[in-house]
């Protein structure tokens, strides 16, 4: 495969870090690539490299004496994770012998690595796409054992799979296009054949089926917020504690007890729950309260869901009270209304047939209802990721997939209503290099430097 340097830029330093994690323990790795390992190697360990074979010997300081003994393993260019040649250190883990070591190490020519330059110089020689390459940070930062497992199928390349499928249909729809349009003499009515419709209808499926996969994917690695709001003593606090499992916020039958914004995390179905207790949304002439419900407005405004609680032993004409309060809310059209309280209460009200939200009755004190609320927002987020295809996938991937469906489509018009053969093609190279972005055929510096730097030091 060829090399994404561009000619003329051919690396040709040589790189180290710690690529365990700071602190202490058992083990810390000096990792370094570069062409000058082997003049690494006969200084440090005074010993004839042999590839991927472990041996034990000392690390040697510039008088000779001991800086630290363990494991040296070799990984000979192109047979390594970077293309380069390789050495890995694998000595004790103590924060002062490793800074020793790596010290010793840049003493002998190499510098100290970048964020993510490891896996920036494997993306460069052709070791791993783009997407595999985020996949390596994505399974570094997992959540939840379900992300882990889809970020290991990004790596393994079933992202990357789908994408280039999709790719090489594009190419040969490409191909048609353009030959019947450099070549009119060959021509028989093209815009009509059958072909390029149907090859664009199937190239379309394709991606939204793809799109569909990677928001899932997005959901596994970002999360979702869910933001509790209702008026004051609603018991949005009781629900917070219900829900994390824990006496994350107070409670208590005074108004306005909350005033900031309280965050707890809970792992639902393999996805990431942020949950944000906020005030009592209500008209405060206190300062305090006032700056509480205007950072519960914004948390809203942003948040990906709402549930809206509603203290049905105080309202109970919950339907017709609730409208001013959805007017106070920004929009947000993921909102579950909770009807709390209902241990209070001897009888449960209706549901209006065509209220435009899904309405759970709740008890936030005995844990009546939580079930039913996971399972509601289950279903509107589609958290169905149990799928053997799931991958994790990134908001860049989604808006790269987005505009390449958006090219396709805009072609798609320009055949059948303008009959216009070159704008189809162009559109056709438009959605190519759309999806080039994701697996990194085309690609600014820009924005790889802006993903790499984001990888932790050694990797």
């Amino acid at each position: 495969m060829k090399s994404r340097i561009p000619p003329g830029t051919v690396e040709t330093e040589t790189i180290a870090a710690v690529a365990t994690p700071p602190g202490r323990g058992g083990v810390g790795i000096v990792r370094i690539s570069g062409p000058l390992v082997q003049n690494v190697a006969r200084a440090l360990i005074k010993a004839v490299l042999n590839p991927r074979y472990a041996m034990y010997c000392d690390f040697l300081a510039e008088d000779n004496s001991v800086i630290d003994q363990g494991i040296v393993l070799y990984f000979p260019a192109p047979h390594s994770f970077t293309g380069e040649d390789v050495l890995e250190l694998q000595g004790h883990g103590g924060p002062v012998v490793l800074e020793m070591l790596l010290t010793r190490v840049t003493g002998l020519g190499a510098r100290i690595a970048r964020p993510g330059e490891f896996s920036e110089r494997a993306f460069l020689n052709n070791k791993l796409d783009l997407s595999q390459a985020e996949a390596i940070a994505d399974l570094i930062d997992s959540a939840s054992q379900q992300a882990a497992k889809s970020a290991v199928k990004s790596l393994q390349g079933e992202f990357s799979k789908k994408i280039q499928s999709i790719n090489e249909n594009i190419t040969a729809l490409r191909m048609h296009v353009e030959a019947a349009i450099d070549f009119p003499e060959e021509e028989i009515d093209f815009l009509s054949d059958e072909k390029i419709s149907d090859g664009v209808q199937v190239i379309g499926e394709s991606l939204t089926a793809v799109l569909q996969q990677a928001s899932k994917g997005v959901l596994l690695r970002e999360g979702i917020t869910l933001v509790l709001a209702g008026r004051p003593n609603a018991g949005k606090s009781s629900l917070m504690n219900l829900l994390s499992g824990k006496d994350a916020a107070i409670v208590t039958h005074i108004a306005g007890t909350t005033r900031d914004l309280i965050n707890e995390y809970i792992n639902l179905d393999g996805v990431p729950l942020k949950l944000v207790d906020t005030a009592g949304i209500r008209a405060v002439e206190n300062e305090v309260e006032e700056q509480g419900v205007r950072r519960a407005l914004a948390e809203i405004e942003y948040a990906d869901g709402v549930l809206l609680l509603i203290d049905l032993n105080e309202y109970r004409d919950w339907s017709a009270g609730i409208t001013d309060l959805l007017e106070e809310l920004p929009d947000n059209d993921k909102v579950i209304i909770i009807l709390n309280k209902v241990d209070l209460i001897d009888e449960m009200p209706d549901v209006p047939v065509d209220f435009p939200y899904p309405v759970i009755p709740l008890s936030a004190k005995l844990g009546t209802g939580h079930d039913e609320l996971l399972s509601k927002i289950k279903q509107i987020f589609a958290l169905d990721l149990s799928g053997e295809g799931s991958f994790i996938a990134r908001t860049r991937h989604i808006d790269a997939l987005n505009r390449a469906l958006n090219h396709l489509r805009q072609g798609k018009e320009q055949l059948s209503t303008h009959h216009a053969g070159e704008l189809l093609a162009e559109e056709l190279r438009l959605s190519h290099e759309s999806l080039g972005e994701i697996t990194g055929d085309f690609s600014s510096d820009d924005l790889l430097g802006r993903i790499f730097s984001s990888f932790c030091i050694g990797k």
